[in-house]
């Protein structure tokens, strides 16, 4: 087991409050179309969609409004929904590095709206290419301790072809490779151990420390990122520790 990950923690704490957001159900059934569309609609055989699915449904979102979406997603519903898969780049305070995730049907609204919430909020758009390097695609499991002893997961998680698996005061974070995350998944699955989240991420492969003001400045920033109606994920390669996220 190693030490616990600051940079995931940022993102599971700060998903509470993105799960109080008005616009939820429309990120989620982008990505629900999507997945249909890119996978097919069954989730049998597309991990993508059924992690779509189980995080409309923790949402609340009704079934036949799911349904509608796979359809949308596959060309059942006929009405022509096509929302493309768009990855921006950009700068924030203190040098951190941004990868905003878009999914859109107008590019040229959605570009436009990004780069003025950069403007606008101490950050700037950047160039295709110009920090994505700075990032690797990983999965994340994220469970409960109460849901299973620290040697049970680690043996369980290490087998199916995790990584690494963390340990943090309130859970474990089990990390896998992007083509390992599928069969862990599946492995945690059938052991019928409860996952709080588990879902494909970016992770910094080089990380930045922020002062007090950078920190509330990069927070404020991915908040008002994350309200676009078009921006499905936000990645940033920033540290930042409890004691000054507690702060701002």
């Amino acid at each position: 087991m190693s030490g616990h990950s600051k940079w995931h923690n940022i993102r599971l704490r700060k998903g509470v409050q993105d799960a109080k957001r008005g616009n939820l159900f429309t990120k989620l059934a982008r990505e629900i179309i999507m997945s249909a569309r890119a996978g097919g609609g069954s989730m049998d055989t597309n991990l993508r969609l059924r992690m779509a699915v189980t995080k409309a449904r923790e949402a609340s979102m009704p079934a036949d409004k799911i349904k509608l979406n796979i359809q949308r997603g596959t060309g059942e519903a006929g009405d022509g929904a096509q929302f493309e898969e768009i990855i921006y780049e950009g700068y924030g305070p203190g040098g951190a590095a941004f990868v905003v995730e878009c999914a859109t049907d107008n590019k040229n609204r959605t570009v436009g709206s990004i780069r003025s919430i950069f403007t606008k909020n101490g950050g700037r758009l950047g160039e295709a290419g110009s920090v994505a390097y700075r990032f690797e695609d990983v999965g994340i499991i994220t469970i409960a301790k109460s849901a299973i002893g620290e040697e049970e997961l680690f043996e369980l998680a290490i087998e199916a072809g995790a990584e690494d698996v963390s340990d943090d005061d309130e859970f474990y974070t089990v990390t896998t490779q992007s083509g390992d995350f599928g069969s862990v998944r599946q492995a945690i699955e059938d052991a019928q151990i409860a996952m709080i989240s588990a879902e494909y991420t970016k992770r910094p492969t080089d990380t930045v420390t922020l002062d007090a003001n950078d920190t509330e400045t990069v927070l404020k920033l991915m908040d008002r990122l994350e309200d676009d109606d078009d921006v499905q994920k936000v990645h940033v390669n920033v540290e930042i520790g409890d004691e000054e996220l507690a702060t701002v």
